[in-house]
This record gives structure tokens, C-alpha cells and sequence, in this order.
């Protein structure tokens, strides 16, 4: 019997043409349509930044497929048997009847169609802020190939720009227009760079951005855009200063297009995106959706977020094809893994932060641990830090941030692996994970940070992270911040509030230190400042902890 059902999917991007994919693969004769209010379909959006600087030379590129295909209407009519419509804006959906209504935008004329399933997959749009001048001309969002287009022919050397925001978007965003000569400034309304991290990681990432030559303003906000009298971009004023501009590109965030399924009567979750079961149906059991116009459960504290990242939606449009086609797939719910590159820096996350932990009522244990990724002396070793967030009484790992030079994107999808498990440090400590010279230590970046954690969990190990420090020298608390590195490194940079005691001269020394005070010792990366811990501990000091990180991850001034 020929199968006469019609599947009907608004948007061709990552979730609705997974979904159409998924679903013709499983059902050869079922019916088809794709609307898509825009003209280029399933391009890659994490791509545009590459464009803009010119790492990904062809537009084209952007939208092909492996084999340099261009993944075009015709492409998938050919290929896969769809039926894309593209320029065809869906403006009502009509349940009862079901049927979608809307406007041909190339024609002008209207159209219908009915559905026996239906899936929403109407993404996100670029949040634009409400300042004056917002609507001046050369101020940009970075989010579809037509802004990716105008940004590449305003940037350029000797030209200067301003990003707002800075999450990864904004990151993203600075390194194109620096490769691209462009004189970069980012402006943050918050204390910090890329929310998605604690603060002293975020640091990290600043100062490397910095040293890239962007000029990072935090806690500073935007409060106008000037312009010429052709209505150009002259100049944007913030709390602290006012930068002239040829260009801004707005790297705020985005918000779910809920719109037509706000219109239609659809539960709209507590995150401001559609509400999904795990099957991902909407209220109605007849209309799906999926992709960044969809609340999903986070796995670790169970509660609705708004996660909006390529992987999901492909992941989500794969549950959807399976499921309007007889299908029993679930999706479970989301880490908020991510991943992405800054200059010749990456940055990984996964889970929970301990702000994130904290604030949700965890009693919670961290350590941060830099070390190299792959054995120390192999070309090319590199330092990565990684911050982990370990519920005390359970040893539960809610979560991990990992930042440096080094290959951040295994150790995150191992820390994201363990999470989903629900996995303990103390069960996590032999995972046999391989181990060569040029891709790992003999115990790897991941099992190093991990047995840390045991250590601290188990009362081996007593650390304190730097921002505790800076709280006890901030109250001018009466204890003895040990850097035991060599003179040489504590000349060349340093702590201010820091006394020096080189390692190997601690033994000796110890008996400059008072017994009655809390120490706290520190090195680089604090692998010296846990020796030495042990050193005062068997000299009969009993109120030692080392600062977790060291020098690699303090977040604040250091003296040069």
C-alpha cells in the first residue's frame, strides 16, 4: 500500500533537513515538503567567522557537501527526493485543519499545504538590543551567509570595529576581523568574557585575546551608536569610553523564533523556546519541533535550558525522521558541551560550572589542573587547564571546563562522556584511556585532573582556589602566600602579595616559616605547590593548602 501520509517541515537548516533525511531513508514513499522563509538551505552557520576572515575562501563551501556539491533545492529533489520550497514563508498554522499557511516571497503569491505530521524548526535570530542607533547602517549580526557576505566586504586593514557581546559568537567574530587587519575592540556588559566559563578560566581566554592584540572592556555597556550624516556608523559610545567605528558586529546571542508556534497556540517552555516531550512533539502529538527553537532537559540538574548548537539539532532532526515514521526514538536531554577555537586558543565546555553548581544548591569540590597534552617533551606539547566540578558528598562529576593552547576537544568529549554516565571520581580514576607521546602523558591531562579530585575528596590533598585567595587577601587575612618556583620565573612574573621560597630550598628554609599561620603555596601550574605542601605537612606545619592552577590560571594583576 502506497503511503500517502504527508510530512510537511518548516525550515531546511541542521534540524528540519536531518529530520527530512532521516525520514526518506526510513520511508521511500512518504510525502515531503520543506518551507523555507529564506533562500540558502542547509549551510554552515559555526562557519560564517571562517568566512569573514577568509580561512574558508568560497561562499559556496559554506553549503556543499563532501564532495564539493552544493546542497541546493535541486540536490536534494535529485538525491534524496525532497521537495524544498524555498522563498516560502509559513505566516499561520491552522491545527484543526491541519494545514500551514503562507507567502511566496519570490511570486508574491499565497499558498497551503496540509499535513498529516508537522515539524517546527524555525531556529533562532540574532538578538538585537534596544540602544539608540541600533538601526544605523554597517552594524551587523553574524548569523546567516548574507551577514557573513557584508562583513567581508567591510572588514579590512586600517579599518576599525566594534564587537558587543562576548560569547563565543563575539570570540569568534574578534579573530576574523583582527586576521583580516581590522583594529578590534569587544565590548561585555558583564565581570567576564564567555559566561559559559567560571571567571578565573575565563581569564584565560581574555588575556589571550588581548595578547592577539583585541582590546577586551568588561563591565561595560553599550549605551549608544552615532552616525554620519549618510547614516554610517561613526561612533559607539559605552559606560567608560566612546570608540570610533567603520563597523560593529553584534555577537549578543540568540533567541528562539517561536513566533508561529506561540501563534498556534503551542506550550512555550519556561526558557522562552518550544516545549518538547522527549519524542520531541509539541503539545499538539501532531506537530514536532526540534532544533534552536526547542527547550530541552539539562542532564545533570534536570531542568529545562535553552541550548541552541548545531549538534543538538542534528541529533534532535534525526529523532523526528525516525519518529513521524513509526518510529519509538527518544532524545534525552543536553550537557551544554562546547567546544570552539579563539586565535590558537580552544576552549571547552561541558555541564555545569561551579557558579552554575552553586547556584543551584551543590555542595561542590573543584580542582583546576593545567598540564600539557601530550608528554612534555614531544614537539609541539602545549599547556591546557582543566576545571572540574564534583558534587562533595556523592563524588558526582557535574562539570568541566578545559582552555588552553593544547587539544581541549577529546578532553572535553571525555569529561562529557563520564557526566553522562553519571560517574563518580572515585570510579573514574583507571579508565583506560591510550596513551602515546604524541597524543598523551602517560596519565593524560583527564586522569591527572581526575585523581586531583580524589585526592581532594579523600582528604589526601588540601587546595584552595584563586579566587579564595583573592577573597583572603582582598579581607588582608593573616597567612603566608608561598610561591616556591625559581627566582628566575618569579622575576620574569609574579604575584604581588607572594613571598618566594624556591622548592629546592624549601626543606632548608622552612624554618623561616611561622607553624601558627596558614600557608598557601603556588607555583606555575601548582604541580610544585602540592609537593610542597607535603614537604611543610612532614615538617610538622598543619594549616597548608596549595592554590589550584598556579600562575597559569590566576585571574588577576601579576607584576612583570
Amino acid at each position: 500500500m502506497v503511503d500517502t501520509r504527508h510530512f510537511v517541515v518548516i525550515g531546511a537548516n541542521a534540524a528540519g533537513l536531518k529530520a527530512a533525511s532521516k525520514a526518506r531513508r526510513r520511508d521511500p514513499n512518504m510525502r515531503i515538503t520543506v518551507l523555507h522563509k529564506g533562500h540558502f538551505i542547509s549551510y554552515a552557520a559555526c562557519g560564517l567567522p571562517y568566512y569573514v576572515s577568509g580561512k574558508v575562501s568560497r561562499q559556496d563551501a559554506l553549503y556543499s557537501n563532501l564532495l564539493g556539491v552544493p546542497r541546493t533545492p535541486q540536490f536534494f529533489k535529485k538525491m534524496k527526493g525532497l521537495e524544498i520550497l524555498t522563498h516560502h514563508e509559513v505566516t499561520s498554522i491552522d491545527r484543526n485543519d491541519r494545514r500551514v499557511a503562507g507567502r511566496n516571497h519570490e511570486t508574491g503569491e499565497d499558498f497551503s499545504f496540509e499535513y498529516d505530521e508537522l515539524l517546527i524548526a524555525t531556529g533562532a535570530q540574532a538578538i538585537v538590543p534596544r540602544i539608540p542607533g541600533a538601526d544605523l547602517k554597517n552594524i551587523h549580526t553574524l548569523q546567516t551567509i548574507e551577514d557573513s557576505e557584508v562583513l567581508r566586504r567591510l572588514v579590512g586593514k586600517g579599518k576599525k570595529g566594534v564587537i558587543v557581546g562576548g560569547g563565543f559568537i563575539g570570540l569568534e567574530a574578534a579573530e576574523a576581523l583582527v586576521e583580516r587587519g581590522v583594529e578590534t575592540t569587544l565590548v561585555e556588559k558583564a565581570d567576564q568574557i564567555m559566561l559559559a566559563l567560571d571567571y578565573e578560566m575565563s581569564v584565560i581566554v581574555k588575556r589571550h585575546l588581548e595578547d592577539k592584540g583585541v582590546t577586551v572592556s568588561t563591565s561595560d555597556a553599550v549605551l549608544e551608536f552615532k552616525g554620519d550624516d549618510l547614516g554610517n556608523l561613526k561612533q559607539v559610545v559605552t559606560e567608560k569610553t566612546t570608540l570610533d567605528a567603520d563597523f560593529a558586529v553584534l555577537g549578543i546571542g540568540v533567541k528562539p523564533n517561536v513566533a508561529l508556534a506561540r501563534e498556534a497556540g503551542l506550550e512555550i517552555g519556561l526558557t522562552g523556546a518550544i516545549k518538547v516531550d522527549e519524542r520531541m512533539q509539541t503539545s499538539d502529538r501532531n506537530i514536532y519541533a526540534a532544533g534552536d527553537c526547542v527547550e530541552m532537559r539539562h542532564l545533570v540538574c534536570d531542568k529545562p535550558v535553552f541550548v541552541p548548537l548545531g549538534s543538538t539539532a542534528n541529533k534532535q532532526g534525526r529523532v523526528v525522521g525516525i519518529n513521524v515514521t513509526g518510529g519509538r526514538e527518544t532524545f534525552p536531554g543536553v550537557l551544554g558541551t562546547l567546544i570552539f577555537k579563539t586565535f590558537d586558543m580552544n576552549v571547552g565546555r561541558t555541564g555545569l560550572t561551579e557558579k552554575d553548581a552553586r547556584a543551584m544548591g551543590y555542595d561542590v569540590e573543584t580542582v583546576i589542573v593545567p598540564a600539557h597534552d601530550r608528554s612534555h617533551y614531544y614537539p609541539n606539547a602545549k599547556l591546557i587547564a582543566t576545571k572540574l566540578v564534583a558534587e562533595k558528598k556523592t563524588g558526582r562529576l557535574l562539570g568541566a571546563q578545559v582552555v588552553g593552547m593544547g587539544d581541549a576537544d577529546k578532553r572535553t568529549d571525555i569529561f562529557a562522556a563520564l557526566i553522562n554516565m553519571k560517574a563518580t571520581a572515585e570510579a573514574l580514576g583507571n579508565v583506560d584511556l591510550a596513551y602515546a607521546p604524541p597524543y598523551s602523558s602517560p596519565i593524560g591531562p583527564a586522569l591527572t585532573a581526575i585523581n586531583v579530585l580524589r585526592n581532594k575528596l579523600s582528604g589526601d590533598a588540601r587546595g584552595i582556589s584563586p579566587m579564595a585567595v583573592r577573597r583572603k587577601l582582598e579581607a588582608h587575612e593573616d597567612f603566608v602566600f608561598l610561591d616556591v618556583r625559581n627566582q628566575n620565573e618569579y622575576d620574569d612574573i609574579h604575584i604581588e602579595e607572594s613571598v618566594l621560597i624556591p622548592l629546592g630550598q624549601l626543606r632548608e628554609r622552612m624554618g623561616e616559616l611561622p607553624k601558627d599561620k596558614e600557608i598557601i603555596t603556588f607555583c606555575k601550574i601548582s604541580l610544585r605547590g602540592y609537593e610542597a605542601c607535603k614537604i611543610l605537612e612532614a615538617g610538622g606545619f598543619k594549616d597548608t593548602k596549595f592554590m589550584d592552577g598556579g600562575v597559569f590560571t590566576w585571574p588577576f594583576e601579576l607584576v612583570t
